[in-house]
């Protein structure tokens, strides 16, 4: 569990993120977002400041950085970067919580090094751009971003699992490949140490994981050689 500073700290680094994102930004959207409250938003805002952060506040307005400071930039061209609001819009559709927190918060990175005339231009493609979903959908799971991570970098996970007839048993499984299927699900390709097999475990049908510290030896093929060989 992260410690009072850890978590300030991390804080601190959003609520600069956030304000390099946006022309401006109220204390209580900063606090609905980090679920504080606004005299904590105002003390961290303080912090910032002192941090030498030239925070600019326009009464009744919000806060907002000085025109110029902002990390090294990242070079998008405009098509690239309408690209990606885009394709955050497809993110939304997803059904897993984690993959669509983690891609939004890293949308949020990528604008926050915009040149300000880009990033109206993305924030103005964003409110205009929809696709035919509800962003405050149910999630149907929320282990994609954890299941990334096990599938990169060899971990084995641990699993309960219900199956399509709704019984349930414990698996050890070596993660190998992510699917999304047409129904907004996504499917987990995984050598079963329980069938001594490749198997597809649906995401949404996972009940419990957890990602072990023990690695398994990469399994030496492409994905279309999987399919190839065992589809």
């Amino acid at each position: 569990m992260m410690s009072n500073d850890t978590k300030r700290l991390s804080r601190l680094t959003a609520i600069l993120t956030q304000l390099q994102a946006k022309q401006l930004v109220t204390a209580s959207e900063l606090a609905a977002k980090f679920t504080v409250s606004i005299r904590t938003i105002y003390r961290d805002i303080r912090a910032l400041e002192e941090a030498g952060i030239p925070v600019v506040t326009e009464e009744g307005k919000g806060y907002t950085l000085m025109e110029g400071y902002r990390i090294p930039p990242v070079m998008f061209t405009e098509q690239q970067a309408n690209a990606l609001i885009l394709a955050q819009q497809l993110v939304l559709k997803s059904k897993d919580a984690s993959f669509v927190n983690d891609y939004s918060e890293a949308i949020e990175k990528i604008q926050s090094v915009l040149r300000n005339t880009l990033k109206d231009k993305t924030n103005l493609l964003a409110e205009r751009t929809r696709f035919d979903f509800n962003t405050y959908r149910e999630r149907t799971s929320n282990l994609l971003s954890d299941l990334q991570a096990a599938i990169t970098n060899f971990y084995i996970i641990n699993m309960r699992y219900i199956d399509e007839a709704g019984d349930l048993s414990e698996r050890l499984v070596e993660p190998f490949a992510l699917l999304s299927t047409q129904e907004d699900n996504w499917l987990l390709i995984a050598w079963c140490r329980l069938r001594g097999a490749f198997r597809y475990f649906r995401v949404d049908r996972i009940e419990r994981m957890s990602v072990l510290s023990e690695h398994f030896i990469p399994h030496k093929m492409t994905l279309q050689e999987f399919f190839d060989n065992y589809y």
